[in-house]
């Protein structure tokens, strides 16, 4: 009789956490749980607002890709508790009063984050809301976006409500111009086009640390669209000067709030999370080789058995203190979270050979992905620019590509994503080398792997 394989068990069903399905499939029996029953690719999801036919391409139902196509289980549910030291996830199953207890060997945590900081729970247009106490302080209670029909439903009404707002030729204020802010301003402009726009941030420029070319690039595109800027300028909706600063003294019909992140971790206990960081913290702790840590005031020591990890927007994204950080922040994008998926799934492959062996296993380090410094902004469905070699360091990176061959650029990539993720041939011939470089050439990697 063959040996039972070790059981894996992924929280997250976006990028990273089929990214790990697919790697560990062979060799251990994998579950994937997510709130949601369906993966949708975040980066484009600001198109479907403005063009909801457009959802239907950035979406696909979990179960049918995870358990027909993988060969993994899927399970729809929230987790509610993870134990480190019994090894067991507490899930509350999606059509279950009732809580299960999944137990594990390895666990991988995928859980990404939320965009909304000034919401208490981080509740925002860019992802649904899936969490139980998220939905219930929810600005939309009444649509259940675990379901994708609800999701499409919010879609729907978030479209309607701009066509309204189109139709009184309104004003509109998008507070933030980071690429999210950019994008979602010129998105709105292209398609509404009698909305009347304006974008702010407290930094001098838009596109925050981004290099200069590429602002100056975005800023003149939303300055011929008749989009106004206003930088150095803090949002204050409720004193009366802040408006007048911003030409608008009589307030705005809608304001969209595009800045930061809010960790979501509510799962995890109390000792693994941080007290600072993006959105108040609330963020997982790691080590060097992604394992998941107590945080520095309670010891700082491997949390569990150091078979759990924590990978991409979950996690605090830096180790160390600054300014003298042993990793420096990582953007909270899908490319680096894919890019610590693999290291950690490489390191469960290295624990389990080493079962049964006198010396401990030789785990490999994480670092500060290269890939993590390319960006594309959409500047509408006509335009875009693309920025690659940025860093921890403000005003690095070049652009290297804009206007049309970006903005085709940037609908290749997420066609091409959406398939790899979708487990189709197609897309996994483009991207299976992205991540699997056995040389690199740039960036803070070792030169082999």
């Amino acid at each position: 009789m063959a040996a039972q394989k070790p059981r894996v068990l992924i929280i997250g069903g976006q990028f990273s956490g089929t990214f790990c399905a697919r790697e560990l499939k062979k060799k251990f029996n994998v579950t994937v749980v997510d709130a949601k029953e369906y993966f949708e690719y975040t980066p484009g999801v600001l198109r479907a607002f403005v063009k909801p036919a457009h959802l239907d391409s950035l979406t696909f139902t979990l179960q049918p890709v995870l358990e027909r196509k993988m060969g993994v289980k899927f399970i729809w549910g929230e987790v509610k508790e993870l134990n480190g030291e019994k090894k067991t996830a507490t899930i509350k199953p999606m059509f279950s009063s009732q809580m299960d207890t999944v137990a594990f060997e390895y666990c991988i945590i995928c859980a990404g984050c939320n965009f909304g900081p000034f919401k208490p729970m981080g509740e925002s247009l860019w992802f649904p809301t899936v969490h139980e106490e998220a939905r219930k302080v929810s600005d939309w209670k009444h649509i259940d976006e675990r379901f994708i029909e609800g999701r499409r439903r919010h879609v729907l009404e978030e479209y309607h409500k701009l066509t309204a707002l189109n139709k009184k030729k309104a004003t509109i204020l998008v507070v933030g111009a980071g690429f999210i802010g950019v994008e979602w301003a010129t998105e709105i402009d292209h398609f509404f086009p009698d909305i009347k726009l304006t974008i702010i941030d407290f930094l001098p420029r838009c596109l925050g640390p981004l290099p200069d070319s590429a602002a100056n690039y975005c800023s003149e595109y939303m300055s011929a669209s008749g989009i106004k800027e206003f930088y150095d300028c803090k949002f204050d909706p409720k004193n009366p000067d802040f408006w007048k600063k911003i030409e608008l003294p009589d307030g705005a019909d809608e304001t969209y709030v595009c800045i930061g992140v809010k960790a979501s971790n509510y799962f995890m206990p109390q000792c693994t999370l941080s007290d600072k960081g993006p959105g108040g913290g609330g963020w997982i702790h790691f080590n060097k080789h992604l394992q998941v840590v107590k945080k520095p005031t309670e010891g700082g020591a491997v949390w569990g058995d150091g078979t759990i990890y924590a990978v991409g927007d979950c996690n605090l994204g830096c180790i160390g203190e600054p300014p003298n950080f042993e990793m420096p922040p990582v953007p909270k994008i899908s490319y680096p979270g894919e890019e610590q998926a693999l290291h950690a799934c490489k390191n469960v492959f290295i624990q389990e050979a080493a079962k049964g062996k006198s010396s401990p296993p030789k785990l490999i380090n994480t670092w500060w992905p290269w890939g993590a410094g390319m960006f594309a902004t959409s500047l509408g469905p006509h335009d875009a620019c693309f920025v690659m070699g940025a860093n921890e360091n403000k005003g690095s990176g070049y652009m290297v590509n804009w206007w049309i061959p970006a903005s085709l650029q940037k609908e290749i990539i997420e066609t091409s994503k959406v398939d790899e993720c979708a487990d189709r041939w197609v897309g996994i011939c483009i991207w299976h080398f992205v991540h699997h470089t056995p040389i690199h050439l740039w960036g803070k990697a070792p030169w082999f792997l």
